[in-house]
């Protein structure tokens, strides 16, 4: 079994027309074939508006996997939380060789939004602010051929980009004064650190129904390992202090690669590693190797500045791989 995770970077735009969706699927297809998943979770796939209709599809997805494995492959689709349709942007998807049995989306279940009351903010007698995050995320059950289910959770946290304060922003990338930026990277990692609680909490509960369950958890965390939301997620029995948890942590598979491998985003020089898989313990005994396909990814800060519609993500996939051989899938 080979389970992948990739962000596709804002795949597809707001109508069929959109011109940078051929040139995205000739250096993206390739990318997914090498995969060779059997379960493919993917961040940043926009939602298609259809002329004449209120439903948006996501037929940019659609013409990236045509005539590949994945095109008959079960899937299922993260919605916007309110509206209970595809999002126009950042939707969240899960395809499948096997048979997806369950599906469940996440999103303020445990953790509710967050009152706050900024202190730079202007005018200052605002009313209390209610912080939600940015997405959901997706909760997949999906029958193996050993007659086992699997629990994968599709994540993509919110960057660590400073969120709006009321009148201190002077563009979208600049700000009015250092303090009104230092509030809005505090709400941001408030965000952030909420929803790694939320990802924790239902692994909890998925546990607490069946601690034997195996839980596979990938995708965009916009953190590293040492990071809060990594450390609330992974709840390793280092930072809970008691033994007795430790079959409630989780397994980060980027520590069998060399450390010169470990990155899957360059950020103005620095490569840091954004993209994880993280596995119960009870998936060890079938655990193979993990790979990081990052030879490709260019500095995403250069790019942005200097290359516009580039059609390559400038995140790298990975993807973990297991043996279900009998005997090894409990």
């Amino acid at each position: 079994m080979r389970v992948a995770s990739f962000n596709l970077e804002n795949l597809g735009g707001p109508n069929d027309e959109n011109q940078d969706v051929d040139p995205r699927i000739a250096i993206l297809r390739p990318q997914l074939e090498r995969l060779n998943a059997d379960i493919l979770c993917l961040q940043e796939v926009n939602g298609t508006n259809v002329p004449k209709s209120a439903e948006r599809n996501l037929s940019a997805l659609d013409r990236l996997i045509e005539g590949t494995s994945y095109q008959a492959f079960e899937s299922a689709h993260s919605v916007h939380p309110e509206t209970g349709r595809l999002a126009d942007k950042h939707n969240l998807v899960v395809l499948s060789r096997w048979e997806i049995l369950k599906v469940d989306q996440v999103w303020h279940s445990f953790v509710p939004a967050l009152s706050y009351s900024p202190v730079t903010a202007l005018p200052a007698d605002g009313p209390p602010l209610s912080m939600t995050w940015d997405r959901p995320f997706l909760h997949v059950t999906i029958a193996l051929p050993t007659g086992a289910r699997l629990h994968v959770l599709n994540l993509h946290l919110r960057a660590p980009l400073a969120a709006p304060v009321a009148g201190q922003k002077s563009g979208p990338f600049s700000w009015q004064s250092t303090a009104g930026w230092g509030e809005g990277y505090y709400m941001a990692m408030l965000k952030r650190s909420g929803q790694a609680l939320e990802v924790r909490l239902h692994i909890d509960r998925i546990l607490d129904l069946d601690p034997s369950a195996m839980i596979l958890v990938c995708g965009d965390f916009n953190a590293e390992e040492r990071e809060v939301p990594m450390r609330i997620i992974g709840a390793s029995v280092d930072d809970t202090g008691n033994g007795a948890l430790a079959g409630r942590s989780l397994v980060h598979l980027e520590r069998t690669t060399p450390e010169s491998q470990r990155f899957s985003v360059i950020h103005h020089g620095q490569k840091l590693m954004l993209d994880h898989i993280l596995i119960s313990h009870t998936l060890l005994a079938g655990y193979r190797h993990f790979e990081v396909h990052n030879e490709l990814i260019g500095d995403e800060l250069f790019g942005f500045a200097n290359i516009g519609e580039n059609p390559e993500s400038y995140h790298a996939p990975v993807v973990a791989e297991f043996d279900l051989s009998p005997g090894e899938d409990q």
